[in-house]
């Protein structure tokens, strides 16, 4: 039966070559994994996220330029043991019996805590591309099963392209995954729940859209993080749609300029990994 229902996964390379690197801002609409899409609208019994929590509070700073940095080489043994358990007990629930918003808090903490561990079963690294346990082409461990949940082996990119993108059709859903890289939306030092996850996310788009990570103007000229085009479909499947979606969490200057401007220019990302810089001396 789970073979009937487990579905091939979206490869990274595919979804880079397929968003963007073509040159157009189109990209391919994601396919939800169907087992996935139940819920139960009455059921509203929040997940237990206080160890997840209490990490993100202990191990992130925010640094100069409103980074959200982790700490990894500062994890304790204790801290990585209690970061298994909280996956693990995650992996023993029924999701699909709990309300939509009480699903997408779950996932979103899901795909983070899951990251976090991987980077830190693999620390040091210079970035999470680093971590080839997908397969011998691999490029990072989106495609490796790294996660256990009501039976089913699943892979980062599961959790983010099978469930989360096309079940809930909200580009916000990119402010709240976090690949442990610089050039990704803040990874929030509060767990994500069905009560906050909407402010959360709003609070990560606008983070992220007024810093230089997430759009430049500079000289007329505007530069914005390669996701935009990476999942260009998110954003309205055009340059035009992403335009549209940055004037709506930017400062009113800036979205101001963007109106104006009407076109982007570039696009960046960086991938050094979102560690914690040590102090110079």
């Amino acid at each position: 039966m789970f073979a009937l229902i487990k579905r091939t996964v979206i490869l990274a390379a595919i979804v880079a070559t397929t968003s963007g690197f073509l040159g157009g801002w189109t990209s391919k609409q994601p396919k939800a994994w169907d087992v996935w899409e139940l819920d139960n609208p009455q059921n509203i019994t929040p997940v237990n996220h206080a160890k997840w929590d209490a990490l993100l509070k202990k191990y992130i700073r925010k640094d100069s330029q409103g980074l959200n940095r982790f700490g990894y080489a500062q994890v304790t043994a204790a801290d990585k043991k209690a970061l298994k358990s909280y996956i693990k007990a995650l992996g023993e629930i029924d999701i699909t019996d709990r309300s939509r918003n009480v699903q997408l808090a779950y996932w979103l903490n899901l795909y983070n805590a899951v990251t976090i561990d991987v980077v830190l079963e693999n620390y040091p690294v210079k970035t999470i591309r680093d971590i080839d346990i997908s397969g011998v082409l691999s490029n990072g461990p989106w495609d490796a099963e790294v996660v256990t949940v009501d039976g089913f082996e699943l892979t980062l990119n599961n959790v983010e392209h099978d469930i989360l993108r096309p079940i809930w059709k909200d580009p916000r859903i990119h402010y709240g995954v976090n690949c442990a890289s610089v050039g990704c939306p803040n990874l929030q030092n509060t767990a994500f729940t069905a009560a906050n996850v909407d402010q959360l996310l709003d609070k990560g788009a606008r983070e992220y859209i007024n810093s230089d990570r997430g759009l430049l103007i500079l000289d007329g000229e505007v530069t914005v993080s390669k996701i935009y085009k990476w999942f260009a479909y998110d954003f309205g499947n055009s340059q035009k749609g992403v335009i549209n979606h940055l004037v709506k969490y930017a400062n009113p200057e800036t979205a101001k300029q963007l109106k104006k401007i009407g076109k982007i220019s570039d696009t960046v990302y960086d991938w050094s990994l979102n560690g914690q810089v040590p102090p110079a001396g």
